[in-house]
């Protein structure tokens, strides 16, 4: 057994399927090529999460499938949530790789997965996570036979989302325990999964005030900048001055467009301070401090005077900048741990792990 590493397979009954074209770009991934144990060119591509990965994994997919199955892409995507890297590949004569097919077999696709973690080892650093799906999960038994995480009820390809999540959520959290603790420029515990127009915002583990900020597909990390924090993300005022950037940006493409005017580029810097309501005219404050943003905009293109004087108009009419002028009403409700979905090993499904 080669040092440091571990496995984890999944054995359940068979179907088929593939993710999505348009899912698979969601993620930050790197395409790659090594030489297999036959001398042919591998297919590849390694998952990466924001920030400095905690750790490595290597996926094995199923027999005659490839890295790009629901399950692979899927369970990669989940982990890089936990800011573990993925590298998943086509054993040979599969997929995007060369070869043929037909002349292989389980011990020279136990050679290929050895070829994947030598690359892994020279580019980047070695895997600490070997993850098997049926016949890959043979290869990676065969390679470090330490785990074994079953799924009762699950399809052969998991091609339920959820399923496929909860196999990320469980091998994130029992590799947790050999990964070194998340550092400043890595994505820290995952949350549960978010609606569509839901932002969760949960502390990361980062510093005291570290936070891990989840928009739908989007994941992102908030902090203060040091000495206050550990500066692993922007903070709250940087993210409010974004949102109203972007606002400002998009609405005065829309019209811009819409007009037809030659705008070919906008770009909008802010800065937040906090001024005295004395030094301010045209404030109905007259005491004490208030928020002051300061709004430059660049626009790009052959405009007339009358033209950036209208868009200069149309840019206090952006959404968010709306909002911070308006009657805005928060309504907070506190819950308790309880009141969040929790993850659960469900029916007669294992988990067993031991060190190295």
């Amino acid at each position: 057994m080669r040092p440091g590493i571990r496995s984890l397979s999944d054995r359940v009954p068979s179907l088929t399927g593939t993710v999505p074209a348009e899912r698979e770009h969601t993620m930050h991934s790197e395409r790659l090529e090594f030489t297999g144990s036959t001398g042919a060119e591998l297919s590849g591509k390694l998952d990466l999460p924001e920030g400095t990965p905690r750790g490595f994994a290597l996926f094995a997919h199923c027999f005659t499938c490839g890295k790009d199955v629901v399950a692979a892409s899927r369970i990669s995507r989940a982990l890089t949530d936990f800011g573990i890297a993925v590298l998943r590949f086509d054993f040979t004569g599969l997929g995007g790789s060369d070869g043929d097919f037909t002349n292989t077999n389980f011990t020279s696709n136990v050679a290929d997965l050895v070829r994947a973690a030598d690359y892994l080892r020279r580019h980047h650093e070695a895997p600490q996570l070997l993850i098997g799906h049926s016949l890959g999960g043979a290869a990676v038994l065969a390679a470090a036979e330490q785990s074994f995480l079953s799924l009762d009820g699950a399809d052969h390809l998991l091609t339920r989302r959820s399923d496929a999540e909860f196999v990320a959520t469980t091998l994130a959290a029992w590799a947790g325990r050999y990964l070194d603790a998340p550092s400043a420029s890595q994505v820290a515990v995952p949350t549960v999964p978010v609606d569509a127009g839901t932002v969760v915002v949960s502390e990361s583990g980062v510093g005291r005030f570290g936070q891990r900020v989840k928009v739908g597909r989007h994941l992102f990390a908030a902090d203060e900048p040091e000495p206050t924090g550990k500066d692993s993300g922007p903070s709250p005022y940087d993210l409010l001055l974004a949102g109203l950037g972007a606002c400002t940006s998009m609405t005065l493409r829309m019209y811009a467009d819409r007009k037809q005017w030659p705008l070919k580029n906008v770009t909008v810097s802010l800065r937040h301070a906090r001024v005295h309501a004395r030094d301010c005219d045209d404030c109905v404050t007259k005491s004490g401090h208030l928020d002051r943003i300061e709004r430059t905009i660049q626009l790009v293109g052959d405009l007339d005077a009358e033209q950036r004087d209208r868009l200069r108009e149309i840019a206090d009419r952006c959404p968010v900048h709306r909002t911070l002028h308006g009657e805005v009403l928060v309504d907070t409700t506190v819950t308790t741990g309880s009141d969040h979905r929790e993850l659960e090993l469900r029916g007669t499904g294992t988990l067993t792990a031991a060190p190295a």
